[in-house]
């Protein structure tokens, strides 16, 4: 029987969780999801650039450990990139980790495995508004924002 794996400790909730190539629908496309863990250890080791041993510690997992994940991140990240596939950022055995001085991310507390506090739409209402001029257009379930056009100047539209 295989040792049970440990909890990454993840610091940071992403606000975006899906990432596709612009021009085509997210239904029409294959995607490859990233764990949390995956994540947390690109975030650590590419963006905030801590050396591997740190950042291990820092998920509270060993340093090989951290180094396989790191590279399966990476790979599926140059799967996407080059065969134009979707990222989605989503579940993995992880618990969510107050910073100091900062609370739990967004309030999402420590989900665990699975889905990252429910799904990724912002409901049946609201208000799709254009970036470039602001224009607000009343939201139309089961469309989502991005798939619509701004009527005043054209630009793809986002959730308000």
């Amino acid at each position: 029987m295989p040792r049970p794996r440990r909890q990454r400790r993840i610091r940071f909730q992403p606000g975006t969780t899906h990432f596709k190539p612009a021009g085509i629908r997210l239904s029409a496309m294959n995607e490859v999801v990233l764990t949390m863990g995956e994540f947390e250890a690109v975030r650590l080791k590419d963006f905030e650039d801590i050396d591997q041993t740190k950042a291990a510690k820092k998920m509270n997992i060993s340093q090989p450990t951290f180094a396989r994940l790191i590279d399966t991140a990476r790979k599926k990240i140059a799967d996407a990139i080059v065969n134009g596939k979707a990222i989605r950022i989503q579940g993995g055995n992880y618990q969510m980790v107050k910073q100091p001085g900062r609370g739990a991310g967004r309030g999402q507390g420590g989900q665990g495995r699975g889905r990252m506090g429910g799904g990724f739409a912002a409901g049946p209402s609201g208000v799709c508004r254009c970036p470039k001029c602001g224009k607000e257009v009343p939201h139309q379930r089961g469309q989502p924002c991005y798939d619509m056009k701004c009527p005043k100047c054209g630009t793809q539209m986002t959730r308000g």
